[in-house]
């Protein structure tokens, strides 16, 4: 006799076939030697970013004695950006090459001599420049998709020859150059098609509803298991620097910013991370099921700085039936009311990117210079607070039957 409750509709044999080899599917991407060297090499590329504009700063005039007073122009440090994004492309590029020559078993150097040099026959403009900051100004934020792409592209032409003789090895190599050397001596840049590429794509990326459909699929794919961010990180990350890159050069031309879903808007709607589990590290910390409450206040530090791989997986968030609804409902509703506050202009839109590891009140105030950005992040606090209450409760019920 089945278990099933009178009424009850469960998906069917052929469908629950369908739903497990899709996620298999989108497990298997997920856990590809690529995708998770790609994975690998983005912080490192956003570490540069953040301390090339910072060596860009401190290299103006007397920009180290300004600093200490923060009088340092804020145009000065928008301008200081676009080089920025240039020095983080190249910088994602080599590391990039790195990885992914460990993860498929490629020799290391050659890998990243082949890489370095399509990209430079790529992206380096050919022109005679004012110097190395004219040149990263013009690789720019688009540069950072080139690099992957032309990456990607070396380890899949090494690793298709891999099994040749050296003298087909070096042939083959050679012969992948000379694309980029063709469009090159055309006068062609590939950046130049990737930005013209990115221009349709960033109109749709700007957009509530695209907003909404990142979002979802983020926290949906966390709830069964996958890395939701590091999965769209490849497509996602060059499209919301770009329009990162063109709020920044906005605001040093005193000009209106042209951009609301931008990389630092999402410090709003995911505060905690992934999930918007701040609200949830709190309430777990002052739990009465002592596992609960000692997950929580292990994870509070963590989350204030929108870490939170701690706390979903020591619940665990991933096939939890009380947590899974909230942990994707919350960051839609206040990506909702971000997306809202700031098409109102009721908060500026943002100019700058933010590491998101910067604690959220602080992080969202740089990123904007609105005093009211931190407001409505406490506004999107509550309401994360308000859908998480009732989903944690049932939970810690659950767990106090099971104690």
């Amino acid at each position: 006799m089945s278990n099933d409750e009178p009424g009850e509709k469960r998906p069917s044999p052929r469908a629950r076939g369908f739903l497990s080899r899709a996620a298999d599917t989108v497990r298997a991407f997920a856990e590809s030697a690529e995708l998770r060297a790609l994975n690998d090499a983005l912080p490192v590329g956003f570490a540069a970013l953040v301390l090339a504009m910072l060596a860009i700063l401190f290299s103006e005039p007397h920009g180290w004695q300004l600093w200490p007073q923060l009088h340092l122009p804020l145009g000065a440090i928008a301008a200081a950006m676009l080089p920025a994004f240039g020095a983080m492309a190249i910088v994602t590029m080599l590391a990039l090459a790195v990885r992914l020559a460990e993860r498929l078993a490629l020799p290391v150097v050659p890998q990243l001599l082949l890489t370095a040099a399509a990209f430079a026959l790529a992206a380096v403009p050919s022109h005679a420049t004012s110097g190395v900051l004219a040149t990263l100004r013009e690789i720019g934020a688009s540069g950072l998709l080139l690099a992957i792409l032309i990456a990607m592209y070396c380890a899949q032409i090494a690793r298709a020859s891999r099994t040749l003789p050296l003298v087909g090895r070096i042939a083959v190599l050679a012969l992948a150059l000379a694309p980029f050397g063709a469009l090159r001596y055309a006068g062609l840049r590939l950046e130049d098609g990737i930005a013209m590429l990115l221009a349709p794509l960033a109109h749709l990326g700007d957009s509530y509803p695209a907003l909404l459909v990142i979002v979802a699929v983020e926290t949906a794919l966390w709830c069964v298991g996958i890395h939701g961010p590091a999965l769209l990180a490849g497509v996602v990350t060059p499209v919301y620097l770009s329009l990162q890159a063109s709020n920044s050069l906005a605001f040093a031309a005193h000009q209106a910013l042209p951009h609301i879903v931008v990389v630092s808007l999402f410090l709003f709607i995911f505060p905690g991370g992934a999930g918007a589990t701040m609200p949830l590290a709190l309430m777990l910390a002052f739990s009465k099921v002592p596992r609960l409450r000692r997950i929580g206040r292990a994870c509070v530090p963590f989350a204030l700085i929108n870490a939170n791989e701690p706390l979903l997986l020591s619940l665990p968030i991933v096939m939890n039936p009380y947590l899974a609804v909230p942990f994707v409902l919350a960051p839609m509703l206040l990506a909702t009311t971000t997306y809202a506050c700031v098409a109102l202009g009721w908060v500026a839109r943002a100019a700058f990117y933010i590491p998101s590891s910067i604690p959220a009140p602080i992080s969202v105030y740089l990123a904007t210079l609105d005093w009211r950005a931190p407001l409505l992040l406490l506004v999107n606090l509550a309401i994360a607070a308000a859908i998480w209450r009732p989903f944690v409760q049932a939970y810690e019920r659950a767990e106090s039957r099971l104690a």
